[in-house]
Parts: structure tokens; C-alpha cells; sequence
């Protein structure tokens, strides 16, 4: 499951547009949405690409934000 709020910090600090990153993963702006928001699931390579766009280095970083199963609702 995706932190959203984390992964929404990301992307704001990475300065890049939601809707370019989602062209960049091959998403449509809809599917990238749904996948943020824990309604579809991130491919392996998406998260790889995402990673890069993002500058996302740590391993740890990347299991808190895409893998984590204590995500809590009502911060999504």
C-alpha cells in the first residue's frame, strides 16, 4: 500500500507536475491518481521509474513510501 501523503511530499518537493510524471509512467492523469490514492496498485517498474523521476535513493525511503501495510485511511 502507498503512503499518499508521503509520496504527494515527494513530488512537491521535487518541484515536477503531477500530470508530467503520470506521462512519464506510460499513466494516463486519472490512472496515476487512482494509483496514489491506494484505488490500483504501482507496477514494480513504475515504482523504478518513479523513484528516479523523484530522486528517491534510499531503500528504506522507498519501503516507507510503497510498501508500507500501516497506512492509515484517514491520511489518504
Amino acid at each position: 500500500m502507498t503512503d499518499t501523503v508521503r509520496l504527494k511530499e515527494e513530488i512537491k518537493r521535487s518541484g515536477l507536475k503531477k500530470g508530467w510524471i503520470a506521462a512519464e509512467l506510460g499513466l494516463s492523469s486519472y490512472g496515476f491518481h487512482r494509483k496514489m490514492n491506494n484505488e490500483s496498485q504501482f507496477k514494480a517498474g513504475e515504482i523504478k521509474s518513479l523513484c528516479q523521476l523523484l530522486k528517491i535513493t534510499s531503500l528504506k525511503k522507498k519501503e516507507e513510501i510503497f510498501f508500507t501495510d500501516d497506512v492509515d485511511n484517514k491520511t489518504t
